[in-house]
């Protein structure tokens, strides 16, 4: 499970402007739209052929919990790009991206000084060039430790230097033992 991957995908999702499709033969139908034919979306979801066209026709409505989840991912990876790249693109020129944790958060300090690293929630809006760099390490594959860096860099900008007005002197962040992570555009 990627917590990051997965935060960022939660954000964007929420410009959509149009629900995606919610049952099993709605979106079966969708993904042959998109892939052209029965045979990809059966490779795809592996499934048989016969079987995604029995989706198609509405023959079968209910799918096996695993399919349906399959389903889900692959119809909401897809629906709306267009909206989806337009809200990844204003978040990552304009408006940036706010990130919400519930994770130990600090840095190396003296035992009893306010940056030790504890538990901490924050809520915190990143400028743009994080959003920026958070989408372009994601599309690029990106792994959740990679994602995690770079959120944990944008925390210490951020958060503990302020935009460069106080800890001066501080070189790295620790990000770790995430309870809660969620990212609004």
């Amino acid at each position: 499970m990627s917590v990051f991957g997965d935060g960022l995908d939660a954000a964007v999702q929420k410009a959509f402007t149009r629900p995606a499709p919610k049952r099993a033969p709605a979106q079966m139908r969708y993904l042959v739209k998109q892939l052209g034919s029965t045979k990809a979306v059966a490779q795809m979801l592996r499934i048989s052929q016969r079987t995604v066209e029995r989706y198609v026709k509405d023959q079968i409505k209910k799918p096996r919990p695993d399919l349906a989840a399959r389903l889900e991912a692959e119809v909401k990876k897809r629906w709306q790009p267009q909206i989806r790249a337009k809200a990844r693109q204003k978040a990552a020129t304009t408006d940036g991206i706010v990130i919400d944790t519930r994770a130990r958060i600090g840095y190396t300090a003296p035992i009893g000084t306010t940056d030790e690293d504890r538990l901490r929630h924050l809520t915190v809006a990143l400028p743009p060039r994080y959003a920026a760099r958070l989408f372009n390490a994601q599309e690029q594959g990106a792994s959740d430790q990679q994602l995690q860096q770079i959120a944990a860099e944008a925390l210490k900008e951020v958060y503990f230097q302020d935009n460069g007005r106080r800890a001066g002197q501080l070189e790295e962040v620790r990000f770790t033992d995430i309870e809660h992570l969620e990212f609004d555009l």
